[in-house]
């Protein structure tokens, strides 16, 4: 008996075989706390990105419409757009294409209130200039413009639904789409 009280206070009331199964708990339970504070920040990263004014328009969307061209012809186009709110900024794409026409456009905005302000630009043809706007909620009428150039856009969300329209004073004179996510 004199030998087992020993040998416990040796190993400061601790069997040591029991060590190595002490730390992997303790590991288990570092890395749990650590796999919480990671998926707490992604969580709330995604629930920001979520709550500015831009939300509704979040993720990948697809579809199709009809081009305009400045000698009344129009075409069928399919579309792709993707909008990457965080807070009151955005960044999206459009990318547009028939089989004679092609339209690659980006931008960035900030909204502030309703009003919406930021910068475009359309790759194809090496264009870009300013978005100014209003809109909230989904729902949004912009102007673009450039030295040369002046579109109106407006995007309608009702859901997993969107409309675009875009027109224009160019040789595109404008564009109709719906797309869903």
């Amino acid at each position: 008996m004199e030998h087992l009280q020993a040998y416990r206070a040796a190993g400061d009331g601790k069997h040591r075989a029991n060590k190595p199964i002490e730390a992997r708990a303790r590991n288990r339970r570092l890395l749990f706390a650590a796999a919480v504070l990671f998926v707490a920040a992604f969580v709330n990263t995604e629930s920001n990105a979520q709550s500015g004014p831009f939300a509704p328009l979040a993720g990948s969307w697809s579809g199709a419409g009809t081009v305009t061209l400045d000698d009344g012809s129009t075409e069928r186009i399919r579309c792709r757009a993707k909008y990457a709110p965080i807070g009151p900024t955005m960044e999206m794409s459009l990318t547009c294409a028939s089989d004679a026409y092609k339209f690659n456009l980006a931008a960035s905005v900030k909204a502030e209130g309703s009003a919406i302000a930021g910068s475009w630009s359309e790759a194809s043809r090496n264009i870009s200039g300013s978005l100014q706007g209003r809109g909230g909620g989904g729902n949004y009428e912009l102007v673009a413009s450039t030295a040369g150039f002046n579109a109106n856009l407006s995007l309608k969300t009702s859901g997993n639904k969107q409309s675009v329209s875009i027109r224009a004073d160019s040789q595109f004179r404008g564009a109709n789409v719906s797309l869903s996510k």
